[in-house]
């Protein structure tokens, strides 16, 4: 049913973003203020509005003058009406309950209660925040983590930690603290656009597009539309983009607020043909030009073999406890949305330094009795990238693949893995699709053992630290009976 009596200085969910915020009637005095640009202690916050004179410092003698108040001046303060306050503590409930009853961690079931209460209760709760919005195909729980890091240096911020990626996640995520004014919100690809209809974030990252999940997500063109249809609806965020990623420069570029990131491309087979016009492109790792205008941008940021160099040309350390060139990818993205929302550089990185595990990706944890490395790889370019990390090192091998709904029921996909680069290294399958990783690994010259279990793999393999790689829903089994 729809309350047409509550009277609220919140914005029309019928609005568009852009309608719902202009910068001359919304953005406080600090929210004018340039990148990097802070307060001084003395300045008091700008709340936008105006105290009328307290009955001392009116003279005796004064004479009234009656002014029409501003569309500004006419709002009520906020507060939150009935339904949404309902939504919000069944929501909390129900997270908690979930919980307690190890049905989960409730990172979904209460955004979804909630939501159901209160359809628009993602806006509401977005409200007064800055919010990041973290996606891509691989790399945003991560990021994610890195970005909540680096923002708590500055003032409390929430995050969907979990990977609960979609509006319930988002939802669950910011009830956990409603004064928070951060949030890091990890996005998935096919759903910003949902998230932009609803409100404008303040910033937008834009990792990486990639073939993942073709039976359940689509082709990745499909994917780069989608996303340029979302930042099109929030025309006053600022986006971190990719510019190494031509699918990524195709979705951005006419965007008026980008900031460009240059990682490289370890992947490049979904990014040889221009996303507008389909021509051939070529080498991505130089500045390629489309014949239709689609061109590499200039970087702003760009990541070398220990840190990253800013447009300056300014060598930034990073020194991450995280391995990996992908990770320092990660962190220069989350380093360039803390300093656009005005954080302090060195405060930043201090935190996004400490980082050593995101939900367990890279973590050291205990399974069958023995200490083993969790790396999480679910698409051909993420697997390009922890066969990477581990092809430096002689410690033991397990490789475990599932075909389930989270992961994607189409395993066509490891036929575009590169795995000939542990061409004669021993290794250890396992998995509901041990029997086709065996087969290709067979094809790559990997000598390999299948397993009925990652514990029975696990034994069959001796000395060292064993690296497991598994995806999506292998890697979450095998982390559940790390915990147990």
């Amino acid at each position: 049913m729809t309350d047409t009596t509550r009277e609220t200085d919140e914005p029309s969910v019928d609005q568009t973003p852009a309608q719902r915020q202009t910068p001359d009637q919304h953005r406080t005095a600090d929210q004018h203020r340039t990148p990097g640009q802070r307060r001084s202690p003395e300045q008091p916050p700008s709340t936008g509005r105006h105290r009328p004179p307290g009955p001392d410092e009116r003279g005796a003698d004064q004479h009234w003058k009656v002014v029409p108040a501003t569309e500004r001046e006419t709002e009520r303060p906020r507060g939150r009406d009935l339904r949404t306050n309902l939504a919000i503590n069944i929501g909390r409930m129900a997270a908690s309950l979930s919980q307690r009853l190890g049905l989960g961690s409730g990172g979904m079931i209460g955004g979804r209660v909630a939501l159901t209460l209160q359809p628009d209760l993602l806006q509401r709760l977005a409200a007064g925040r800055r919010v990041v919005m973290v996606t891509g195909t691989n790399g945003k729980t991560t990021t994610t983590q890195m970005v909540a890091e680096a923002m708590r240096a500055q003032a409390p911020a929430v995050s969907n930690a979990t990977g609960a990626n979609m509006l319930d996640g988002h939802v669950a995520a910011l009830l956990t603290r409603l004064d928070a004014p951060f949030a890091a919100l990890e996005v998935d690809e096919l759903h910003l656009a949902q998230v932009t209809e609803r409100f404008e974030p303040a910033a937008m990252l834009l990792l990486n597009l990639s073939r993942d999940q073709l039976d359940r997500v689509g082709e990745v063109r499909t994917v780069a539309a989608s996303l340029q249809r979302a930042l099109a609806q929030a025309p006053g965020a600022q986006v971190i983009a990719n510019r190494d990623d031509p699918n990524i420069v195709f979705a951005a570029s006419d965007h008026p607020n980008v900031t460009w990131v240059s990682g490289g491309v370890r992947w490049r087979d979904d990014a040889l043909n221009c996303p507008r016009c389909g021509s051939f492109i070529g080498d991505v790792d130089r500045d390629w030009r489309c014949q239709c205008g689609l061109a590499r941008p200039a970087a702003d940021w760009t990541v070398t073999d220990t840190g990253v160099l800013d447009a300056e040309g300014t060598h930034h350390e990073l020194a991450l406890a995280l391995p990996g060139h992908v990770n320092r990818v990660n962190a220069t993205f989350a380093l360039a949305a803390a300093l656009e929302l005005g954080g302090e550089e060195a405060a930043a990185l201090a935190r996004i330094r400490r980082i050593s595990q995101a939900a367990g990706r890279y973590d050291t944890v205990r399974v069958g009795g023995r200490k083993v490395r969790l790396l999480l790889a679910k698409n051909p370019a993420s697997w390009l990238e922890m066969l990477d990390l581990v092809s430096g090192n002689d410690e033991p091998l397990v490789l475990v693949v599932n075909s389930r709904e989270a992961d994607g029921y189409d395993v066509s996909w490891l036929w575009d893995v590169d795995f000939e680069m542990l061409r004669g290294r021993p290794v250890q399958v396992a998995g509901d699709r041990a029997l086709d990783l065996a087969v290709r690994l067979r094809y790559a010259q990997v000598p390999a053992t299948v397993a009925s279990t990652v514990e029975v793999a696990l034994g069959g393999s001796h000395g060292g630290v064993p690296d497991v790689i598994a995806n999506y829903t292998a890697f979450r089994d095998v982390l559940t009976r790390s915990r147990r």
